[in-house]
This record gives structure tokens, C-alpha cells and sequence, in this order.
């Protein structure tokens, strides 16, 4: 079955990339450090679980769990110099229209960055950006990943099963970026380690917390980042059940 685009976009996620990846060989998919699922978008018919720490992540994806694909359609769209926060919709739909008005951020925005703003200008707002195209976008893959299952917690409250696990923490030196900081990673590797079923752990060249091998070079969103370009290490296992 074909992927789905991205619903919205955050700070290392792993949309674009998510191809260059090996495929998922078992049934259920768990995102551990899920932000915006860049991998489970990718194969959303699968069983996916994902967890997320991030209070503000955690919400948007309770929102896209339950809402329907007409009250996303009924999202307002935002006026040249009104805020997400001046818009009369929910909480949660606001983080999700927030995460849309810039590019790969931590959290949510209030204001469109200067290159929404740019595309505002000419009336060619594009699906990156909170406009028609990116709601209709949202509408059309939220009824697709409405059997995904969401815990709000540590990537440690994952069920212990058998599965493929796409483990994307906060790399070792990029994440300081992240609102949650993240410095346990002796123990993310043992636990890494006991996973059963395939295990893909992303982190960047250098990182030493794993074995890790240099698995692709990967460009940055060019209108964020200027077009630099990530070299991404990858440690990959497999296991049987036991």
C-alpha cells in the first residue's frame, strides 16, 4: 500500500528519508520516540504504535487519532497577520496548524515563518505549509491511521513485543536542539539491544552510544536549513521472538 504525506513536520523528522530506510519485516511498527512519524507514514496500513513524551506532540497526535476528515476540512485557514492563537478551534488543533506555519521545528508556531509569508504573498501557498492543499492533505490520511494506538510517555512504556522498531531519539549532539533533552543514552543502547524483532536506530556520523555505520547523506529542508547536509549512521538488528 502507498504511504501517506506527512501530516505535519518536525524537527528531525524522518519523512523524506523514511525510503532510504530498510522496509519493515513484521507487522506491527513502534515509533519510540515517534514526533511526527516520518517512518510509520510511510507504511500506515501497518499496526503502529507510537510513543511520545512531548506533551505537545502527544496532543496532535490524539487530535489527528480521533478527528474526522470534514472537521479537518472545516479548519480555518489563517489571515494575512492573524495568529494560530486567534483562530476559534481547539487546543490541539491549533498545535497542529502551528506545526505547519514554519518548517521543522521543536514546537508548534504562532506565525507564518517569512516563507509561508513569501507564498501568502503570491497566493501559492504549498501543501508544506497550513493552507488548502496541506488540510486537504490532513483530511484525506486521517481515516488511514485511525487503528494507530498512541502512549504519552517514556520510549520505555513500549510494549515488549515483536515487531519492527524505528528508534529516532535525540541525536547525541543535533538533539540539543529538542525540548525534551535526552542524555540517558548507556541505557537507550542496552535497551535498544533487547529488542525483539528488527531494530533501526537513526543517529548522526560520530555517535558512539551504539555501533553505529554510516548510512546515508541526507539533505535538510533547503527553505530551514539552507540546504546542509546530514550524514546519518544507522544500527540495525535482527532477532527472532525469543
Amino acid at each position: 500500500m502507498l504511504g501517506i504525506p506527512s501530516m505535519f513536520s518536525y524537527y528531525g523528522g524522518k519523512w523524506r528519508a523514511a525510503p532510504r530506510y530498510p522496509a519493515p519485516i513484521h507487522d506491527t511498527i513502534i515509533e519510540p520516540f515517534a514526533g511526527s512519524a516520518g517512518y510509520a507514514h510511510r507504511y500506515p496500513d501497518r499496526n503502529v504504535i507510537l510513543v511520545e513524551l512531548n506533551p505537545k506532540v502527544a496532543a496532535t497526535w490524539r487530535y489527528l487519532l480521533r478527528v474526522s476528515a470534514s472537521e479537518v476540512r472545516a479548519l480555518p485557514l489563517l489571515q494575512p497577520e492573524q495568529t494560530v492563537n486567534e483562530l476559534p478551534v481547539c487546543e490541539e488543533a491549533r498545535y497542529l496548524i502551528g506545526w505547519a506555519v514554519n518548517s521543522a521545528t521543536t514546537a508548534p508556531c504562532q506565525s507564518p515563518s517569512k516563507w509561508m509569508r513569501m507564498h501568502m504573498e503570491h497566493g501559492d501557498v504549498t501543501a508544506q505549509f497550513w493552507g488548502e492543499a496541506k488540510r486537504e492533505r490532513i483530511a484525506q490520511s486521517v481515516e488511514r491511521i485511525r487503528h494507530w494506538r498512541l502512549i504519552e510517555g517514556d520510549y520505555t512504556d513500549a510494549p515488549d513485543v515483536l515487531a519492527t522498531w524505528f528508534v529516532d531519539p535525540p541525536y547525541a549532539v543535533a538533539g540539543k536542539h529538542y525540548v525534551t533533552k535526552f542524555t540517558e543514552y548507556a541505557a537507550l543502547a542496552a535497551w535498544c539491544r533487547e529488542r525483539k524483532g528488527q531494530t533501526l536506530v537513526c543517529e548522526n556520523v560520530g555517535a558512539d552510544w551504539l555501533p553505529f555505520r554510516h548510512f546515508a547523506d541526507i539533505a535538510s529542508n533547503p527553505g530551514r536549513h539552507g540546504g546542509k547536509v546530514s550524514e546519518e549512521a544507522l544500527w540495525l538488528q535482527e532477532t527472532g521472538s525469543e
